[in-house]
């Protein structure tokens, strides 16, 4: 089975989104660059930041789409058509509604719940049979409130429990190249006991 050759992770480039819950693939991308002291560089031709990834043997791409979340999928397709990665090489990486905080989930394939990011990239691949890592941010518990909701930076204890959760499944970075799939999400997956 081949590992992932290109992680992207999903947010909303500028500023003012920065701190925002719906960009939580996007701090995720940028913990693994600083645990790895890689640099993203703005790539035109393939709408976002991105940048190669050298671990072992193994060697990946890291993208961030500089393309807002609605159409993230120009900048993936992109990546991947140049670069000859199949969906089953992708992980997506982005903040997830139906998990609470501190929790995250890898899973291929399904539907997109709802997100645009995710919805755009399945129309421009052509299939949703790609890996995410979503990322729990929680639910406003109204889904009338959901935008607002992802366009808001996380309370303080919310943050701390998203950061958790984003350097515990980044650590699983071997796992993931080397196509251990279902390794990793034993270890994600399973809650440590407490003592």
């Amino acid at each position: 089975m081949s590992g992932i050759r290109l992680f992207v992770g999903l947010g909303n480039p500028g500023p003012e989104y920065e701190a925002t819950r719906h960009n939580a693939g996007f701090w995720w991308i940028d913990q693994l660059c600083r645990d790895h002291r890689r640099r993203l560089a703005s790539e035109a031709k393939f709408f976002g930041l991105a940048g190669r990834l050298k671990s072992g043997a193994h060697e990946a791409w890291l993208l961030q789409p500089m393309t807002f979340m609605n159409a993230s999928g120009r900048a993936v397709a992109a990546l991947a058509r140049f670069y000859k990665i199949t969906p089953e090489e992708i992980l997506v990486i982005h903040d997830e509604l139906d998990l609470p905080p501190g929790q995250a989930k890898l899973k291929k394939g399904g539907g997109h719940g709802g997100h645009n990011g995710l919805k755009d990239i399945a129309a421009h691949l052509g299939t949703p049979d790609f890996w995410r890592l979503r990322l729990g941010i929680g639910h406003p518990g109204d889904k009338n409130a959901v935008i607002n909701f992802v366009l808001k930076p996380p309370m303080k204890d919310e943050a701390a429990l998203i950061e958790d959760s984003i350097n515990l499944s980044v650590k699983l970075l071997p796992m993931l190249l080397e196509g251990s799939f279902e390794a990793a999400m034993l270890k994600l997956h399973t809650k440590p006991r407490s003592e």
